[in-house]
């Protein structure tokens, strides 16, 4: 009995098991990312530690906040999924064929799932001040857009109602995105050892959070967006969140869910065309040195 019990394939070693990993790794990463933004929105100002308006110190705590958030969530399901944490990561994956096609639309949905649940819990924990923010500003909560910026993303008002802007906008952070993660784990590169990738993949997201994040929030993660969107449209940010429509935009949730998809693989091509190719080459390529005869 012991034997056949040792031997047994239950759901930790199939695909539920990955999907549990995707869903607790993604729930790690969107539970700090939104609660770093719920500090510097409404936790700081609301709590009469800070008193000037949001600013460049507040962005530094958002960027940061995220990419801390990607190293730690990494590290909770890496060894069992892989960690994509990201449907873009996943279908990139699943496109140069290092992950199987049968598996997207699983992973997609734990992804999509840790997300909105952490948004609730972020929800829970700061009700109190995104009450009070939006009190304070006398607007209601389907009219914030302030206290909704906590959980999704939304673009730039110099963009107005365009959408190729801020579309543009997904895909290159996307795309630089996956093409240093390809960069990071190919091991015929320079990548790091000892585990160390966790730690420079959260420091990249930091790097895209202080070069492209004031556009459009930097989502670069369908579900980081998408999870969150759901959660406030139940919980009264109404049109704001679905369908994504404010002052200067409209329709936009569909944005951050088709760009990222859209850079991720780009991302992957771009980097499997121009530096694999050559990586393969020199692995194939013999080692030059003196001459040595046979004994």
């Amino acid at each position: 009995m012991a034997e056949r019990i040792a031997h047994r394939r239950g759901y930790r070693k199939d695909l539920f098991g990955e999907m549990l990993a995707e869903f607790l790794g993604t729930f790690v990463l969107i539970l700090l990312g939104i609660a770093s933004v719920a500090v510097a929105v409404v936790g700081l100002p609301g709590s009469g530690r800070q008193v000037v308006e949001f600013g460049p110190a507040n962005w530094l705590i958002i960027a940061w906040g995220w990419g801390l958030a990607v190293v730690f969530a990494v590290y909770v399901a890496g060894g069992v999924s892989g960690a994509h944490l990201n449907p873009a990561v996943t279908l990139a994956f699943a496109v140069r064929r290092d992950f199987p096609w049968r598996k997207v639309l699983p992973y997609w949905l734990a992804q999509v799932v840790g997300a909105f649940v952490a948004a609730a819990l972020v929800y829970a924990c700061y009700r109190w001040a995104i009450d009070a923010s939006n009190a304070g500003e006398g607007i209601p909560r389907d009219e914030s857009l302030g206290t909704y910026s906590i959980f999704a993303t939304f673009p730039a008002e110099y963009f107005g109602d365009s959408w190729w802007g801020p579309l543009l906008d997904q895909i290159v952070g996307t795309g630089i995105l996956l093409l240093l993660i390809c960069a990071l784990i190919d091991t015929r590169n320079t990548a790091p050892l000892s585990n160390l990738h966790p730690f420079l993949i959260g420091l990249v997201v930091v790097a895209i959070g202080l070069t492209f994040g004031t556009n459009a929030g930097y989502a670069i993660n369908p579900a980081r967006d998408f999870g969150p969107r759901l959660f406030t449209y139940f919980e009264g940010w109404g049109a704001i969140a679905l369908p994504g429509t404010f002052q200067w935009f409209s329709g936009y949730w569909w944005i951050p869910i088709v760009g990222p998809l859209i850079g991720g693989v780009l991302g992957t091509v771009v980097y499997d065309l121009l530096i694999g190719p050559v990586l393969k080459a020199r692995q194939q390529e013999p080692e030059e040195g003196p001459a040595t005869e046979e004994p």
